[in-house]
Protein backbone atom coordinates (compact mmCIF):
# COMPACT_ATOMS: atom_id res chain seq x y z
CA UNK A 1 0.00 0.00 0.00
CA UNK A 2 1.24 3.49 -0.83
CA UNK A 3 0.54 6.93 0.66
CA UNK A 4 -0.51 10.08 -1.22
CA UNK A 5 2.99 10.71 -2.66
CA UNK A 6 3.86 7.09 -3.44
CA UNK A 7 5.86 6.05 -0.36
CA UNK A 8 5.39 2.43 0.67
CA UNK A 9 3.50 2.07 3.98
CA UNK A 10 4.08 -0.69 6.55
CA UNK A 11 2.63 -1.63 9.94
CA UNK A 12 3.92 0.65 12.71
CA UNK A 13 4.73 3.65 10.48
CA UNK A 14 4.03 7.26 11.47
CA UNK A 15 1.95 9.31 9.04
CA UNK A 16 0.73 12.90 8.84
CA UNK A 17 -2.61 14.10 7.45
CA UNK A 18 -2.40 16.17 4.27
CA UNK A 19 -5.90 17.73 4.57
CA UNK A 20 -8.53 18.47 7.21
CA UNK A 21 -10.84 15.48 7.69
CA UNK A 22 -14.24 15.42 9.40
CA UNK A 23 -14.61 12.20 11.38
CA UNK A 24 -18.06 10.68 11.04
CA UNK A 25 -19.63 9.69 14.37
CA UNK A 26 -17.00 11.49 16.46
CA UNK A 27 -18.22 15.03 15.87
CA UNK A 28 -14.76 16.48 15.38
CA UNK A 29 -12.29 17.39 12.66
CA UNK A 30 -8.72 16.14 12.39
CA UNK A 31 -6.58 19.03 11.18
CA UNK A 32 -3.97 18.98 8.44
CA UNK A 33 -0.56 18.16 9.92
CA UNK A 34 -1.91 15.85 12.64
CA UNK A 35 0.57 13.02 13.27
CA UNK A 36 -0.86 9.51 13.52
CA UNK A 37 1.47 6.95 15.10
CA UNK A 38 1.57 3.18 14.79
CA UNK A 39 -0.68 2.51 11.80
CA UNK A 40 -1.86 -0.96 10.81
CA UNK A 41 -2.61 -2.11 7.28
CA UNK A 42 -6.01 -3.68 6.63
CA UNK A 43 -7.29 -6.12 4.05
CA UNK A 44 -8.56 -3.20 1.95
CA UNK A 45 -6.00 -1.84 -0.51
CA UNK A 46 -6.61 1.82 0.43
CA UNK A 47 -7.61 1.78 4.12
CA UNK A 48 -5.33 1.94 7.17
CA UNK A 49 -6.32 1.35 10.79
CA UNK A 50 -5.09 4.12 13.11
CA UNK A 51 -5.03 5.04 16.76
CA UNK A 52 -5.56 8.63 17.87
CA UNK A 53 -5.72 9.98 21.43
CA UNK A 54 -9.34 11.12 21.16
CA UNK A 55 -10.77 8.73 18.55
CA UNK A 56 -10.82 4.95 18.96
CA UNK A 57 -11.09 2.69 15.91
CA UNK A 58 -10.10 5.33 13.36
CA UNK A 59 -9.83 4.16 9.74
CA UNK A 60 -8.26 6.49 7.16
CA UNK A 61 -7.80 6.31 3.42
CA UNK A 62 -4.17 6.15 2.32
CA UNK A 63 -4.74 9.00 -0.16
CA UNK A 64 -5.08 11.47 2.76
CA UNK A 65 -1.82 10.64 4.56
CA UNK A 66 1.91 11.06 3.96
CA UNK A 67 4.59 8.92 5.58
CA UNK A 68 7.01 10.67 7.95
Amino acid sequence: MRDSVGNLLADGDKVVLIKDLTVKGAGQTLKRGTVIRSIRLTGDAQEIDCRHETIKGLVLRAEFVKKL
